[in-house]
């Protein structure tokens, strides 16, 4: 699949394709929430979580037939086989819905008001995420990992952007320790993973450019007896690496 950006259309064609794919996730975040309240939420959570990933999966699938915004994915052999620490950059909402369809059933680490948005933010309680109160420092922290214990022994995955928050392309920020804590804390492997969303959906724009997302999913990285900033420091390192090498 080519990487090579396509012509860009008219500015009113890219607006009116935004449009129509934001009409689309508002329509689809209001069918889904009321499903998962009514149905999903007396569900085993596989259930419950397979339900609610479709909307991910749908939106993407949307998003490529309005947008034109594809994507390719490089080193999903990478992938352990058993629960592992998913630690990526973060440029936009893309790899919030994308990455639902690379990795099993994970535990998002985010901020606790996302929970409160109505609808999107009740659908998200479903999938039983991490969510954090940033403002409560070492808290916060002990609570990511008690919680992040919790989940990787019940057999999912956790995501987790150490930077912690969007950033444009070519910006890299402070990497924060808590991802590498929880992996050391478990003896879960970190699986770095980079991206290039940021180039064709804006943080905080309305307008998706079409082109092709590209995801690179590295080696695991073993963290069994290790220290945490020493793991921290080679994620960042093969982070940083791989972003370089895809424009992001």
């Amino acid at each position: 699949m080519s990487t090579q950006a396509p012509a860009l259309p008219p500015a009113y064609i890219l607006y009116l394709r935004a449009v129509v794919f934001l009409l689309f996730q508002v329509l689809t975040v209001l069918l889904y929430t009321t499903l998962g309240v009514l149905v999903a939420a007396v569900l085993p959570f596989p259930y419950r979580y397979r339900l609610l990933r479709t909307w991910a999966e749908i939106n993407i699938w949307f998003l490529g037939q309005v947008c034109r915004l594809d994507y390719e994915v490089e080193g999903l052999e990478n992938r352990p086989a058993r629960p592992s620490i998913v630690m990526a950059n973060h440029q936009s909402a893309w790899e919030t819905l994308a990455f639902q369809r690379f990795f099993p059933p994970m535990a998002w680490v985010l901020k606790r008001e996302l929970l409160w948005i109505p609808f999107f933010g009740w659908g998200l309680a479903l999938i039983e995420p991490i969510a954090i109160d940033r403002k409560a420092g070492r808290r916060s922290l002990e609570r990511m990992i008690e919680v992040g214990r919790q989940r990787l022994r019940a057999g999912r995955w956790v995501m987790i952007f150490p930077q912690g928050t969007r950033l444009a392309p070519g910006e890299v920020g402070r990497f924060k320790m808590g991802g590498a804590m929880l992996a050391v804390a478990t003896g879960a492997p970190v699986v770095p993973v980079v991206h290039n969303s940021g180039r064709y959906w804006g943080r905080r724009r309305l307008v998706k450019y079409p082109g092709t997302v590209r995801v690179i999913i590295g080696s695991p990285i073993e963290t069994e007896g290790r220290d945490a900033q020493e793991v921290l420091t080679e994620v960042r390192a093969w982070i940083e690496e791989n972003m370089r090498r895809i424009g992001a």
